[in-house]
């Protein structure tokens, strides 16, 4: 009786004889798609994401802008093996563990001779423009 159930619940997926390879490879393809599935879409994503914020940590530098996983905006005044003191107001410094840190803006040094070059450049573009406005 219980082989009688078993097989009218098992049956013959191909219509192939049960011991067949071809009805095997066939039951184990949709296991082995469901697997190829879950690393393309969540696993590997997912290392490459914990690769980029591991390398972001490490290259940690005194100067650089951050922000916290809390929302706070602030610049990093040390930088110590496990932490980093980050500066949010002229007397106000925190210290954060360094995985705190979600995400680095840039560094303030930089930043501000960036904008210095962008205030030239935009200068220069609304020189040009007015001058041919004026000869006419």
């Amino acid at each position: 009786m219980n082989q009688l159930i078993f097989s009218l619940l098992m049956g013959n997926p191909g219509g192939g004889s049960p011991g067949t390879p071809q009805s095997t490879l066939m039951s184990f393809a949709p296991i082995v798609a469901i697997v190829a599935i879950f690393y393309f879409l969540i696993i590997r994503p997912q290392n490459k994401k914990q690769k980029e914020t591991k390398r972001m940590l490490d290259e940690l530098k005194k100067g650089d802008r951050v922000i916290s996983i809390g929302g706070i905006h602030g610049v990093i005044q040390s930088v110590r093996e496990s932490s980093v003191i980050v500066k949010v107001d002229e007397n106000t410094k925190i210290e954060f563990s360094r995985s705190a840190i979600a995400s680095v803006e840039g560094s303030g040094k930089v930043r501000a001779a960036d904008r210095k070059s962008e205030i030239e450049d935009n200068s220069e573009e609304s020189e040009e423009t007015e001058d041919p406005g004026k000869a006419e």
